[in-house]
């Protein structure tokens, strides 16, 4: 019972349900190792007691907790936790801008504080004082403008003929350009950016997962068009000459990928593209430049150059901090300062980087607008960070030691999942006014449009696994998730831009309701909307909820043409995925699939009926649009009919995630040229054009957008 409850104190939970009606217990030594990573000792009974002691007293003697929101529009002095204060107690805030807003508690006093992070102050009237930081937020993100549709795409898999042997910024704004001006899109969804894990000194390429990277803060310059970089095109002589030798280069690795079937070498590319960046590096920038660089740096500031500095480190000692010499494991210790000072033409060279990636994401926003998108890109938050990466090593306070993020056991994965993330404290989130998350999220939405969440459930709760231990003897730990949605709000309204959330698979009740209550979408995949808590069967399209990216698949599930001929099953045989016999798998996800074209056929959008792969493929996305969705996702590859997931579950080097050029039906890679031009994309796209005619039943509805909205 003591540990119990100094669990709950501290936010650990001793139990969880992995489905209505059933509560499991979570494992003892899991409790006591998360709390461990708190600092909290409950490694026997005495410890125990003393630690639920100390917490006691540290709640009842505290006027504030850290962090304190309050929701703008809200009667700020009612808000806890100021209602809850002494009648007679001095409230101040200060601003964030510099202003001071004051009242005395219980006294019916009106005050507004504008959105923003600022510091609070309390003194009561027998004389205690608190201070804490106070996070002011609209309660809702911005809503979408009418209704919209856009392509779903895996960056790196899009390749054009200007390619380096992986998609880069250029071909993101070349596709945002295309698909704004010609297919009414108003939106491009991407991969995370983030900066990746680079290979050891002298190997290959390291991590390809953009879920695992190095770094959520900053983007990755492998995504650079490096010709468009100003300074290539003042390269002169021999620097001249070796560029244009590693362009011809690129050229053969661009074509192994597209013409000999070689899977992308995000590694290979990154060597071909960063001697190339060192080339430019040593062009002098121009005085405009030179003070945009300037202000770059200043406006980043420690961020960035920890950030460039574990880079610099890792080209000496490897790409795992807890293996460098131990002096340099602390980024704020007298070695690291003087490895900072003797590498700092290094430091500068990956600062750059950065400031050149920002750059080009910049244009790229800024070409969809122009092309008439309403949204533009929507960017991608992943979950977490690798252990031995740039985030861990320079906020190695705000992350709990020893211990990894995963799910427990479930329907679809008995033995759970460790995901190799280490996460987020969130007492050390609390004291520091949620600082590395606020700096996280602006960082993204500097240049986007709307930000996507990956398991945005999260934001409420994340489950631990001790390191050493499986998956299935980890705990749920909780985070303040109106403090974390609070900021996320406000990040997002400071952006001017629409937040989604990743809320597909097993759910705490009451997620959805508070993400919807802030105003944040979620992710509706067809082949799971059916009606789970009575008959079973599809969804009708009428029922579905409007607050959603509504799509047909995602980078983790089978492409459509894949589920629709049942290819995705055999694919999981063959890797010895499945837990059941293959006739039996089979044979379900056909009764799946016929459910749903037997519904799709009944409502009129299937009008050549079932067998003919396109069309099936159109009408599903008719009944998407025939949902009330805000925003319509598609697959890009959906749209030339490509048969292979980006990421296959389950699978680390037996399947080629993260590694697969965008294919056509037969599994031949096609450039963005190529899809622009596709006569079977064409054909699909027909039935987004406004006023296209959507046959229900006997009905025909005509969609049309609101006034002023992006057609669907």
């Amino acid at each position: 019972m003591t540990l119990s409850r100094l669990a709950a104190a501290h936010g650990v939970a001793t139990s969880y349900s992995p489905s209505p009606g059933r509560t499991v217990p979570a494992s003892e030594a899991a409790v006591i190792a998360a709390l461990a990573a708190l600092d909290v000792d409950a490694s026997t009974p005495e410890a125990t007691r003393a630690s639920l002691a100390e917490r006691e007293a540290q709640l009842s003697g505290s006027l504030l907790p850290p962090t304190v929101v309050v929701w703008t529009g809200d009667p700020v002095p009612d808000a806890p936790p100021f209602a809850r204060l002494a009648r007679g107690t001095r409230v101040r805030v200060e601003l964030e801008d510099g202003g001071t807003v004051a009242w005395e508690a219980g006294t019916g006093a009106v005050a507004e504080v504008p959105p923003g992070v600022h510091r609070l102050v309390v003194l009561g009237p027998d004389g205690r004082s608190g201070q804490a930081h106070l996070v002011a937020a609209p309660h809702r993100v911005k809503a979408p403008p009418g209704r919209t549709h856009g392509f779903l795409v895996q960056v790196y898999s899009l390749l054009s003929r200007r390619s380096w042997g992986m998609g880069d910024l250029g071909d993101l704004a070349e596709l945002a350009a295309w698909s704004g001006h010609s297919l009414d899109a108003g939106f491009v969804q991407v991969n995370p950016l983030h900066a990746a894990v680079p290979g050891p000194p002298g190997g290959q390429g390291g991590d390809p997962s953009p879920y695992r990277p190095s770094s959520r803060r900053f983007p990755d310059p492998v995504h650079l068009r490096v010709e468009d970089v100003p300074e290539y095109a003042q390269l002169r002589g021999a620097a001249r000459e070796r560029a244009e030798e590693l362009r011809g280069g690129a050229g053969r690795l661009r074509a192994s990928v597209l013409r000999e079937g070689e899977l992308i070498d995000r590694g290979a590319v990154w060597a071909l593209k960063r001697e190339a960046l060192e080339l430019l590096y040593d062009v002098p920038l121009g005085p405009g430049r030179r003070a945009a660089y300037s202000a770059f740096l200043a406006e980043q500031g420690t961020a960035l150059e920890d950030h460039a500095t574990w880079y610099a480190l890792a080209e000496v000692y490897g790409p795992d901090w807890h293996s460098w010499p131990a002096a340099l494991r602390d980024p704020a210790s007298p070695e690291t300062t003087r490895a900072r000072r003797d590498l700092m033409d290094r430091v500068d060279f990956h600062s750059r980087l950065a400031w050149l990636t920002d750059a080009q994401l910049a244009t790229a926003q800024r070409t969809a607008r122009e092309a008439g998108m309403a949204i533009g890109l929507v960017h991608d938050l992943a979950v977490g960070v690798h252990p031995g990466g740039a985030d861990a090593w320079a906020q190695q306070r705000h992350f709990a030691p020893r211990m990894s993020v995963g799910a427990p056991p479930d329907a679809f994965n008995a033995r759970g999942q460790d995901w190799g993330l280490p996460p987020w404290r969130p007492d050390r989130l609390a004291e520091s006014g949620y600082a590395p998350y606020r700096a996280l999220l602006r960082g993204l939405l500097r240049h986007a449009g709307a930000l996507r969440v990956d398991h945005v459930m999260g934001l409420f709760r994340l489950w631990w696994i001790p390191e050493g231990r499986e998956p299935t003897e980890g705990t749920y730990v909780h985070y303040d998730a109106e403090a974390m949605l609070a900021v996320l709000a406000l990040e997002a309204h400071r952006a001017d831009a629409l937040v989604i959330g990743e809320d597909l698979g097993t759910v705490e009740p009451g997620v959805r309701e508070t993400l919807r209550e802030h105003g944040v979408l979620g992710t509706s995949v067809l082949w799971f909307e059916r009606d789970w808590e009575g008959t079973g069967r599809p969804l009708p399209a009428d029922a579905w909820r409007a607050d959603c990216v509504a799509t047909a698949t995602t980078h983790d599930l089978p492409p459509t043409a894949a589920r629709l001929t049942g290819e995705h099953v055999r694919l999981r045989y063959d890797l010895g995925l499945l837990t059941r016999e293959l006739g039996v798998e089979r044979a379900e996800a056909a009764a799946d699939v016929h459910e749903w074209l037997a519904l799709l056929g009944r409502l009129g959008m299937l009008p050549g009926g079932m067998g003919c792969e396109e069309d099936e493929i159109r009408a599903v996305h008719r009944f998407l649009l025939a949902t009330p969705a805000r925003m319509v996702g598609i697959w890009l590859p959906d749209t030339v009919g490509d048969r292979r997931p980006q990421n296959l579950p389950g699978t680390w080097d037996q399947y080629p995630n993260w590694r697969l050029p965008i294919a056509d039906a037969t599994g031949r890679p096609v450039t963005l040229e190529e899809l622009a031009a596709s006569p079977r994309l064409h054909a699909f796209m027909t039935v987004f054009r406004p006023g296209a005619v959507t046959a229900v039943g006997s009905a025909e509805t005509t969609r049309t957008a609101p006034p002023g909205a992006h057609p669907v």
